[in-house]
């Protein structure tokens, strides 16, 4: 199984993320050229304001295709966005020691460590941000060595990086003390991501469970933490478990709803469903600077919560948000229709099914949908001359669920993730 899943990653990985190019940059502080890689999304040239997130990989040379192949593939099925990938190439002639370099008495960067500190920071990241559309949030990875290096910029005020990669980190002195009390202490949003297995080397795997126990007690909102601590796995062969649990983690809330977020965060709410699809999408534009539309897998969640939930009101707010994402397509109106046939308006219902059936079609919703829809309800409506007589309510027509796969029927269960067609 694990070697389907590799080798799905390195397919997508030439296949998605076509544009991949090989670059220099002369660095003052090191006074020498440096060699990078950058991953370019593929949308990249065909939405030109879209900004992206950057992700940083030291170790570049063996990192970097590991990590695009997980990001294209976790792209393929939009559980993951786009990013600007960055790679430092650090091993062709063993660059990463001296890249590295510690002062074992103070446990801080020195001689060409200080200055390839600066050189991220003050001149590798200003190049990436003037030459391409990088959205705020930064990401920096690693291992061993590297791992422990990113974990240097945590001890600034104000770190340039929103989010860590730390694999099997060589810990420097004091560092599994100093970062739980640094993860502490900053006041902006970061996310924390940290590895180890049982096969690891015995003298690093000793202090990054150090820092887990301290790090792992820290309690407050702006900090999204996570260890893996994988069994069976080796120092080498941890990495391709950490990367994807890391992007998992960092980029959970960029997913559209699943059945489990759906069951235990939108069900059990008595009211406010559409709400919580705005509040989604808020955080998203807020942590990650990515407008996106709103999924139409999860407008059908939220019909779902509200059709299981009988709020049947809320669906005139969610229309309103249909029609703002979606102008031109049915969704809006075929919304409303629901409502109104759900509140035994049937007339109104009939109206707002031809109106959908006049706008475009989305996803499973169809014309033909909407003329059946609109057909079954006609026939409960009083006729000319029944004067007095209260309109009857429609008997419901039977309702599949998401989890069956269309939005065709009335959704009433649980939602279900939605595949992307080529």
């Amino acid at each position: 199984m694990k070697k389907l899943l590799l080798l799905a990653i390195f397919i997508c990985s030439n296949t998605i993320f076509s544009q991949k190019v090989t670059d220099t940059i002369f660095s003052k502080r090191l006074n020498e050229e440096r060699e990078i890689k950058i991953g370019l999304p593929p949308s990249y040239d065909k939405y030109s304001n879209q900004k992206f997130p950057v992700l940083l990989l030291l170790d570049g040379d063996f990192l970097f295709d590991p990590f695009q192949g997980a990001l294209s593939y976790g792209y393929y099925w939009d559980d993951l966005p786009e990013v600007i990938i960055v790679g430092i190439s650090q091993n062709k002639n063993n660059e990463r020691e001296a890249d590295c370099a510690v002062d074992e008495s103070t446990g801080l960067p020195v001689d060409k460590g200080e200055g390839f500190f600066e050189f991220i920071g003050m001149e590798l990241l200003p190049y990436i941000e003037k030459k391409y559309r990088t959205a705020p949030f930064k990401m920096i990875a690693g291992l061993d060595t590297t791992a422990a290096f990113a974990n240097f910029y945590l001890y600034k005020d104000n770190p340039v990086f929103d989010a860590y990669i730390s694999m099997s980190p060589e810990l420097p002195m004091a560092m599994e003390e100093q970062i739980p009390e640094r993860l502490a202490a900053i006041a902006k949003p970061l996310f924390y991501y940290h590895s180890s297995a049982d096969g690891d080397v015995k003298k690093m795997r000793d202090r990054i469970l150090k820092l887990d126990e301290a790090a792992k007690n820290i309690k407050k909102e702006t900090l999204n933490y996570r260890f893996d601590d994988f069994k069976g796995s080796s120092h080498y062969s941890l990495v391709l478990n950490s990367i994807p649990s890391a992007l998992y983690q960092i980029f959970s809330i960029y997913q559209p709803i699943t059945p489990l977020e759906f069951n235990e965060k939108i069900a059990p709410l008595t009211s406010g469903y559409v709400d919580y699809l705005i509040k989604k999408y808020d955080v998203i534009d807020k942590s990650f600077a990515l407008k996106l539309p709103i999924r139409i897998n999860d407008f059908k969640a939220i019909e779902a919560a509200i059709l299981k939930n009988k709020a049947y009101d809320e669906f005139d707010k969610l229309a309103q948000l249909s029609r703002k994402n979606y102008p031109k397509a049915m969704l809006a109106d075929y919304q409303l229709a629901q409502m109104w046939e759900k509140k035994g308006e049937n007339a109104k219902a009939v109206k707002s099914y031809m109106a959908a059936f006049q706008r475009e079609e989305i996803g499973d919703l169809t014309k033909d949908m909407m003329i059946e829809r609109a057909d079954v309800l006609k026939k409960s409506l009083p006729k000319k001359g029944d004067k007095g007589k209260k309109e009857p309510v429609v008997e419901e027509v039977p309702a599949e669920t998401p989890a069956e796969g269309t939005p065709a029927e009335t959704p009433t269960e649980t939602p279900t993730e939605e595949k992307k067609t080529e």
